[in-house]
């Protein structure tokens, strides 16, 4: 019997790792978080709250990379300004993996205007600008897939499962 009850669970856990709400999201942590050194303090607020890097690099953008990730504001007069910013230094990018991933790195870190982002969210508290406003973080669960691969190989990211994880779910999966 007890046999039984250990294979339902493991079931029960392979059904919430594969949980259509668990999703993957694409961070960037964008030269102006590199030159005044919150890269520790940035990654520290996404796994206190629970979230799993499954991914994570140091890259120096290059126009090709910038022009597909921002398609949609590339026709504005302002793009050029971006691009030359987020090429000005190497960034970290990162894909962090969770239920409901997206939505959470978007309480996380606040909204893009920096300077209406509550005290508490990254931006609400290391940023004023709108453009330099520290990190990156994809706005819906497609901006998150097509992020991911436009980012990383799959050999780039690690499926695990992490301690804490029945802790932080606790809910879900009980």
């Amino acid at each position: 019997m007890a046999h039984r009850y250990l294979l339902k669970q493991d079931e029960l856990i392979q059904n919430i790792m594969a949980h259509p709400k668990e999703e993957k999201t694409l961070i960037i942590i964008k030269p102006d978080a590199i030159h005044r050194g919150l890269l520790g303090e940035i990654v520290t607020r996404f796994e206190r709250k629970g979230l799993k890097i499954v991914g994570m690099k140091m890259l120096q953008l290059e126009d090709a990379l910038l022009e597909a990730h921002y398609a949609h504001i590339k026709d504005k007069p302002f793009f050029v300004g971006i691009k030359n910013y987020m090429k000005s230094s190497p960034v970290v990018v990162m894909v962090l993996s969770g239920i409901n991933a997206v939505s959470a790195t978007r309480i996380i870190v606040g909204p893009t205007k920096a300077y209406e982002a509550d005290a508490g969210s990254i931006r609400g508290d290391l940023s004023l600008s709108m453009q330099s406003n520290v990190v990156h973080s994809s706005d819906s669960v497609e901006s998150g897939v097509a992020e991911v691969t436009r980012f990383f190989s799959e050999e780039e990211l690690f499926d695990y499962k992490k301690t804490d994880f029945d802790y932080i779910y606790a809910d879900e999966v009980f």
